[in-house]
């Protein structure tokens, strides 16, 4: 279990934002909406990388 957290990247509010060029209120909205998996340290959120580029590949895969 600790290997497998050790090779999980996890990402900012910001720097999801950027990765999927929203702002930082539509991560919150989809972190708080269950859209995209976060988990809290403290006040802020933290994203696993892969669940941003499922996110990204899902809704890519939408639209066509």
């Amino acid at each position: 279990m600790a290997g497998e957290l050790s090779e999980v990247r996890f990402l900012t509010v910001a720097e999801v934002a950027d990765m999927m060029r929203v702002s930082k209120m539509t991560v919150y909205r989809m972190v708080h909406a269950g859209e995209l998996p976060a988990i809290r340290f403290g006040r802020s959120f933290r994203v696993p990388e892969s669940a941003v580029e499922a996110a990204i590949s899902t809704h890519i895969a939408d639209v066509g």
